[in-house]
């Protein structure tokens, strides 16, 4: 009799049944599967931005969102073990205590994610490893290019792929192979705080959300509203449930699709789909460039004139800065994890022109804040914006009053989170380090 194979399916940003042919090809392939996601804190953060832990906000959309999975895995009869611990130690110690044969993943856009997970083969020769597209609207065989040669812009990559299909969604897996008897393993629920986030974690609620959204006008009128500094109904709010994978984002081009189809197509509805190619984009912009999306210089090798400034990088954070709009902003980040485009904007362009800071500790603090982070699209924007990315631009500028007259004309959205109460200048100390009168 063949003994049945173990294998282990690492969760990383697919945290859910539907739309996932990753775990589809485990289910295949495996007679008993270990599902496991590990906390790992990126060492990037901890060394080098001094930004270690998550924000409240991030963190508990996260553990919401685990807590979820793990509850839709125990009605098909499977569990979610979470280790906070470094990744290949404990997926290393997994493999051996489980005897597993065969590991699986989502492919990851993520340079320090793939750099663990070729640690992970290497230190397990014998062992089978699978990383499937599930966070990508195409497959990567798919493309009508190598990824060495991604198009150097997103016009040019957009013209590219513009005859190419998308991936069409695949059905919620309705059973998965029981998990092996491990003792030493167990899952460790998360009990949250309160939050000031609308958002909350999970494939349920990301499904409700995004049954709710396209049950409405709502898409009608995407590209009328998408610029708006807040507002709920101004934009998708998908983001958060599409960046840690608890809904699809070809489930999400798949429910466009059918409200093109059988409710109304037109500019807007066709700028949702704009949005999700920009995001395509930068996905494959980061497997492309590798560790040099974290790089000073970015892909054009060029030195912005920007630095440090500690005591400037607080009052960004700290919404106390000479700019009420940024400064309302801030506030707004700090409080609820989440931040419009418009004004993830406005705070990066003050961060690099009007506080010369290094972009990075921008970049680095919404990886710690946002409850929308996504690697490639945090990271690719922030190079975009300060010139060193995939834009034909310098640098991108924005008037911060013209801004302000623009978008928050009468004041309210400054007052509503207190942008103008905390006002101080932008220096505390001169070149010579005197206090300034």
């Amino acid at each position: 009799m063949t003994q049945q194979k173990t294998g282990i399916f690492w969760f990383t940003n697919d945290l859910r049944l539907h739309d996932n042919p990753a775990l589809m090809r485990a289910s295949s392939t495996v007679g008993e599967l270990l599902c496991v996601y590990v906390i790992d804190c990126p060492w990037h953060l901890s060394r080098q931005y001094s930004q270690a832990n998550k924000s409240k906000s991030s963190d508990r959309f996260l553990h919401e969102s685990l807590n979820d999975l793990d509850k839709r895995l125990k009605n098909i009869g499977q569990r979610l073990v979470i280790f906070q611990s470094e990744t290949v130690s404990i997926l290393s110690y997994l493999i051996e205590q489980v005897g597993a044969s065969d590991v699986f993943r989502s492919n990851n856009a993520g340079w320090y994610e793939n750099l663990a997970w070729s640690d992970l083969k290497n230190a397990n020769l014998d062992i089978n490893f699978y990383s499937i597209d599930t966070h990508s609207l195409f497959d990567l065989d798919a493309l009508p290019f190598s990824i060495s040669e991604l198009p150097t812009s997103f016009t040019k990559f957009s013209h590219a792929i513009k005859e190419v299909e998308s991936s069409k969604p695949i059905l919620t897996l309705s059973r998965l192979p029981p998990p092996p008897l491990a003792d030493h393993v167990d899952f460790k629920a998360y009990v949250n705080g309160p939050s000031s986030s609308p958002f909350k974690g999970g494939e349920t609620e990301g499904l409700a959300h995004l049954s709710a959204y396209f049950a409405s006008d709502k898409p009608m009128f995407y590209k009328e509203v998408r610029n708006a500094i807040d507002g709920w109904d101004n934009s998708c709010k998908l983001s958060p449930w599409l960046t840690n994978g608890c809904l699809s984002v070809r489930e999400i081009t798949s429910a466009l699709h059918d409200y093109e189809k059988n409710i109304k197509a037109n500019e807007s509805t066709y700028w949702i789909f704009f949005e999700l190619l920009w995001r395509e984009y930068f996905q494959w912009y980061a497997h492309k460039n590798g560790s040099k999306l974290f790089s000073f210089m970015g892909i054009k090798r060029l030195s912005p004139l920007t630095s440090y400034y500690p005591e400037r990088f607080q009052k960004w954070i700290n919404g106390s800065t000479p700019y009420p709009i940024v400064n309302a902003c801030m506030n707004e980040l700090k409080a609820t994890g989440y931040l419009s485009n418009r004004g993830r904007q406005i705070v990066a362009s003050c961060l690099v022109n009007e506080l010369s800071i290094d972009w990075r500790y921008g970049a680095a603090y919404f990886e710690q804040t946002l409850i929308d982070y996504d690697v490639a699209s945090n990271w690719g924007n922030w190079q975009y914006l300060a010139g060193v990315g995939a834009d034909a631009r310098d640098k991108r500028h924005f008037n911060l009053e013209k801004q302000t007259q623009q978008f928050d004309a009468d004041g309210r959205y400054i007052r509503l989170w207190s942008g103008d109460t905390d006002l101080q200048p932008l220096d505390s100390v001169d070149a010579a380090d005197w206090p300034i009168n």
